[in-house]
């Protein structure tokens, strides 16, 4: 307790000393005039000016070294090189600040406990901070990929130091913070080489069974899309009560995934009719027993 209140001591001299430190500066520059005052300052933003297009130069160099490498996706590059900005350009706000003539020692020394108290305030942003972090890391995905996060699902459009945006297939623009995607599972449905179709056909009770086998495989063996391996599956999966369920599952790649789910979904109905078959709906067979009247 003792070392902290002397922290907290010791850096609100050090801003007092700071701000003095400004009003005595401020005194000066009124005193060496206009024209020497607008020189410190426009040498100042040329110092500035110099310095961005150096960090320019480096973030282009760093950009093309990131691209030729094999361990580092573009998520991770992008993440990096805003770091490096932010960093870059913290360092020319201090340098501009100095060459005003304005000593950072005392107010960067100070920031100790100011780091703690600024660390509660914006726990949430630095949780999202270091969330993005442990993403860019493990690579659960990238730029581009579909994927599943908790009750929202999109394609990854933009990640930043702060959220990730998603887009949706019906042109919604969802953003989440990192904390929110990377506290949920994360399902990627773009980085497989092939993805399986679930589909479900139902039937009616006294159905033949492998004439409803032989119309599903006629309908699969007609897609192109369809991959040869690992071979499609179908067979009876579930009694239910009012139908017989069969399990359809081919394998796809992603990009293929719904148009064979719909197509399929489109054709069965019509197959089934043509050989005679019918998809039930659910229905309840009520029996009545006489009773006997009582006297």
């Amino acid at each position: 307790m003792i070392p902290a209140i002397m922290a907290f001591t010791s850096e609100t001299v050090a801003t007092d000393s700071f701000f003095r430190q400004f009003m005595t500066r401020i005194d000066s520059w009124t005193q060496i005039g206009p024209i020497a005052f607008l020189i410190s300052v426009a040498t100042g933003l040329l110092i500035v000016l110099v310095g961005k297009l150096l960090l320019m130069w480096v973030s282009r160099i760093l950009k093309r070294a990131l691209g030729r490498s094999k361990k580092i996706n573009n998520l991770m590059a992008r993440f990096i090189l805003q770091l490096v900005n932010i960093i870059g350009w913290i360092f020319l706000i201090i340098a501009f600040l100095q060459h005003l003539g304005l000593d950072m020692g005392p107010v960067l020394a100070g920031l100790g406990i100011t780091g703690v108290i600024l660390g509660f305030a914006f726990q949430e942003t630095i949780g999202n901070l270091l969330s993005g972090v442990m993403i860019v890391i493990n690579s659960p995905f990238r730029i581009g990929d579909y994927i599943d996060s908790g009750s929202f699902s999109g394609t990854v459009t933009d990640m930043d130091m702060v959220c990730v945006t998603l887009s949706t297939p019906d042109n919604k623009k969802i953003t989440m913070s990192n904390k929110l995607v990377w506290g949920n599972p994360i399902v990627n449905y773009s980085n497989i080489e092939r993805r399986r179709v679930e589909l479900t056909v139902s039937v009616a009770y006294g159905s033949d069974v492998q004439l409803v086998k032989d119309t599903i495989w006629k309908i699969l063996n007609r897609y192109e899309e369809i991959l040869p391996d690992p071979a499609p599956v179908v067979e009876v999966n579930k009694l239910s009560a009012s139908s017989v369920d069969f399990v359809v599952r081919p394998w796809t790649k992603p990009a293929d995934y719904w148009k064979v789910y719909w197509r399929f979904q489109g054709e069965i109905c019509d197959r089934l009719a043509e050989v005679g078959l019918t998809v039930p709906f659910n229905q309840l067979d009520l029996h009545i027993i006489d009773q006997p009247k009582t006297t």
